[in-house]
């Protein structure tokens, strides 16, 4: 289910931490373990390393993932466009999508596609 970008903030709330993903230029992508700070309409991301930095400078889209804090829990997925920020190892990520996801599962506990929540 999407989540409207204005609600974003109030969904943070609900999240310890979250994964930047970027893409290398050989297409790998790159995962690093981040606290976002939201503030207007964009992400900061602080202490960032090269790998991180060269992507976006590269490749000015990033994802980030918060994982749920419970197995039944949602996980919120963040598309948007990356840039370098102020900070000399900072990442700003402006957001373009964000959706609340888990998997749907059967009485066996088998995937049996995706679940999505309202908003």
């Amino acid at each position: 289910m999407k989540v409207e970008l204005d609600e974003l903030a109030a969904r943070l709330g609900d999240y310890a931490y979250a994964y930047l993903v970027t893409v290398g230029d050989q297409g790998r992508a790159h995962l690093l373990a981040v606290l976002p700070d939201l503030a207007g309409e964009a992400l900061t991301i602080g202490g960032v390393g090269k790998h991180s930095l060269a992507n976006v400078a590269s490749h000015p889209t990033a994802t980030l993932v918060w994982p749920p804090a419970t197995p039944d829990g949602f996980s919120l997925i963040v598309d948007g466009t990356a840039e370098p920020g102020p900070g000399e190892s900072e990442i700003v990520v402006t957001p373009t999508k964000a959706i609340l996801h888990r998997p749907a599962v059967d009485s066996d506990g088998k995937r049996t596609g995706s679940d999505c929540a309202p908003v």
